[in-house]
């Protein structure tokens, strides 16, 4: 499996504060989560990452 990239990501507090309560609601990481909320926007898109 490819080594995952790490990034520094700026987020508003609030907008934290929601992930972190979704992720939990949901038995994930915040960094799961955003991963989550990113991919179904890829699919959403029509833009999923090759396998």
């Amino acid at each position: 499996m490819p080594e995952k990239k790490k990034l520094l990501l700026r987020l508003d507090p609030a907008v934290y504060e929601a992930i972190a309560k979704w992720a939990a609601d949901d038995l994930r990481s915040v960094n799961a989560q955003i991963e989550y909320a990113l991919r179904a926007a890829l699919k959403q898109a029509g833009r999923e990452p090759r396998s």
